[in-house]
């Protein structure tokens, strides 16, 4: 197990905070910005006829060798059929020939959350991967399912349509413990290695057998304040805890956060309600302790959502060929406040 603790803290605070509830209401100038764009959104309806066959070009693509329009020839996102018949929607770019590289969204975000992360492996010569989960984004909302178990299933049906074979899986968050999850059950050759960023295993939830876990009312908080309002709970978290935009000097980018806010209401909130105890009470442990390809465990040590003491630090000791690192100051979002360099040791780890 290697300790990196080498990357500086770009805020002056670096203490942890548990997610007890939202740390403020968005602003008014915000809200403002998302009904103007919402506004040019729907004046795209009432343009001039001589303008759609400019736009429809813009959405041709091939059509989706699985999935509902799978041979149609009409232009169609991509999907696959689950056994209980949910539609489970995903990006797959580059040559199909090339290493895998598989993206693990978190609650209750989408594959949009990994931009960054697919355009910069892409231009690595990778084949990047990432779906929305049950419920979220472009998936189908179900009311059924929204567990760790069937989560992990879904995963194995896309890696057995898409015939993933020595894939990196990497999960941020929920997506982490998705990750786990799969990775302990998948058919052998399908996984090279395994990446958890600010992930949720071992288990969150505090516990005579988890005693450094969150009490169950902050999850309880989290549940009532989606049934409450999501749309405000939904711009609270990534404007304050989740990109550490609440810590004194922060730079906070209104555009990140407009961007949690749009992919989280895509989903379903039954969905997102029900993965509150999925990522919160599923215990990891026996996965993390069956995986047993090289695993990374990278960690901000001023995470507010999953902090680390409770998280990274005890995954490390439970698997079997895990390197962890640890960023100081980072917050749980550093996949995207600190992109480039969360890239550059994700690209160091899977060359390795």
């Amino acid at each position: 197990m290697t300790l990196d603790s080498e990357h500086p803290s770009p805020n002056p605070t670096n203490g942890h905070q548990a997610p007890n509830g939202p740390p403020g209401e968005g602003s008014a100038a915000t809200r403002r910005a998302v009904l103007v764009g919402g506004g040019a959104l729907a004046a795209l309806t009432v343009l001039p006829v001589g303008a759609a066959p400019a736009l429809a070009s813009l959405a041709d693509s091939p059509s989706p060798t699985h999935g509902p329009m799978a041979g149609k020839g009409t232009p169609s996102m991509s999907f696959i059929t689950t056994k209980d018949g949910a539609q489970i929607f995903y990006k797959d770019w580059g040559p199909k020939t090339a290493q895998p590289v598989v993206f693990h969204h978190g609650w209750p975000l989408t594959a949009d959350d990994w931009d960054n992360q697919m355009m910069f492996f892409l231009g690595q010569g990778y084949r990047v991967i990432a779906h929305d989960r049950r419920g979220h984004g472009r998936s189908s909302q179900t009311d059924t399912g929204n567990e760790m178990d069937t989560y992990a299933a879904d995963v194995i049906a896309l890696a057995a349509a898409l015939d993933l074979k020595g894939a990196v899986h990497i999960g941020h968050s929920t997506g982490g413990g998705e990750v786990a999850h799969y990775v302990a059950r998948a058919e052998k050759g399908r996984v090279s290695k395994a990446v958890l960023v600010g992930a949720v295993p071992p288990v969150m939830v505090k516990s005579d057998k988890n005693p450094g876990g969150l009490p169950m009312e902050v999850f309880d908080g989290f549940r009532a304040q989606l049934v409450a309002n999501r749309a405000q709970f939904y711009r609270d978290i990534p404007a304050g805890p989740f990109y550490g935009f609440n810590r004194p000097g922060a730079k906070v980018s209104e555009g990140v956060i407009d961007n949690w806010w749009r992919q989280g209401m895509m989903g379903g909130i039954k969905a997102h309600y029900d993965c509150i105890k999925a990522f919160s009470e599923t215990d990891f442990t026996e996965d993390l302790k069956k995986i047993d390809v090289p695993v990374l465990i990278m960690h901000g040590d001023d995470d507010q959502i999953v902090p680390i003491a409770d998280s990274a630090l005890l995954s490390a000791k439970l698997v079997k060929n895990g390197t962890l690192k640890v960023y100081k100051g980072f917050p749980h979002g550093m996949a995207t406040t600190h992109a480039d360099t969360i890239n550059a040791d994700l690209l160091a780890f899977i060359k390795a």
